[in-house]
């Protein structure tokens, strides 16, 4: 029976270091991939989400990705578009101008640059919008979700929702030793997600006394089938946002720096830079960039339909 090739990577994004940062897979060339065949994939991957690249479907992208969880379908994946910009430089020379990449949420710019031994991929996006802060309930609800008193907030940085067309949660925490903390009832934060209008809960505390500024995080999403997520750039992108909201990140030349640390709690430690663009004092821009190590690839064969 004829069979149809496919490349396969398993990918960790945003670390240098192998079993470490988030892992994603990428399938190349996969535009005769029927959506159930890449469900099935990235069901069989298991190991977070997929990328599948596409040719383009018209002149003002150079190519598009669709992404999966093992559970769904979802618009856009900060680390899985990582991973797949990382696979397609490690076996071609990283292109001089950056790509434009459509997906679920619209058109993005990826660029890729030599880094000593590794390669460095940024992710150019519109800035997060801010979607509305919680209610005192919605609030009570949260927090019992998440093992957390009004006592371990961080009273610099309100609990507002954020979104690309992905929405996620943000909640600021006063210390690191409150995050390490978390015990979250994961059930009861897949009941509140369609309640809420956020796909995730992305919990955070800020680093004092430090430029840039750090922030250490995690980042539930059960609804979604990831439990706990290792390292996510998208939710990066809307703490950065965030933070320039609320005056907690200062820009010098029209560029606001946040270093972010996720993963510790899951044993995958990673790293995430955020660089907001400024502009008369209103944020235009987020890149988030880091870097990955692809862990193996392989020849996945389907039968012809």
């Amino acid at each position: 029976m004829a069979k149809r090739s496919y490349r396969v990577f398993q990918v960790d994004a945003f670390t240098r270091t192998l079993f470490a940062g988030n892992p994603a897979g990428v399938v190349l060339d996969a535009d005769d991939l029927t959506d159930t065949e890449m469900q099935q994939i990235a069901r069989e991957i298991g190991r977070g989400d997929t990328a599948f690249v596409l040719a383009p479907s018209g002149a003002d992208h150079d190519l598009r990705m669709r992404f999966y969880t093992p559970k769904c379908e979802v618009p856009f994946v900060g680390h899985a578009t990582l991973a797949a910009h990382f696979v397609r430089a490690a076996l071609a020379t990283p292109p001089s101008r950056p790509l434009r990449q459509s997906s679920g949420t619209g058109i993005i710019e990826v660029d890729a640059h030599r880094k000593g031994a590794t390669t460095e991929i940024g992710m150019r996006m519109p800035v997060p919008k801010a979607v509305r802060g919680l209610e005192s309930q919605e609030l009570e609800s949260l927090l019992d979700a998440l093992g957390v008193s009004h006592g371990d907030l961080d009273p610099r940085t309100p609990c507002e929702i954020y979104a690309t067309r992905n929405a996620r949660l943000l909640l600021g925490l006063r210390n690191a030793q409150a995050l390490r903390n978390l015990r979250p009832n994961l059930d009861a934060l897949a009941r509140l997600t369609p309640h809420l209008g956020a796909d995730g809960y992305f919990v955070f505390c800020l680093a004092e006394d430090q430029e840039p500024r750090r922030v250490e995080s995690r980042m539930f999403c059960p609804a979604i089938g990831v439990p706990e997520d290792a390292v996510s750039g998208n939710a990066h992108s809307m703490v950065g946002a965030l933070l320039m909201r609320h005056g907690l990140l200062k820009a010098v030349n029209g560029v606001a720096l946040l270093q972010g640390a996720q993963g510790q709690s899951v044993g995958r430690p990673g790293e995430v830079t955020v660089a907001v663009e400024v502009r008369g004092g209103e944020p235009q821009k987020v890149r988030i960039s880091g870097t990955a190590v692809i862990v193996f690839h392989t020849i996945l064969e389907l039968p012809r339909a």
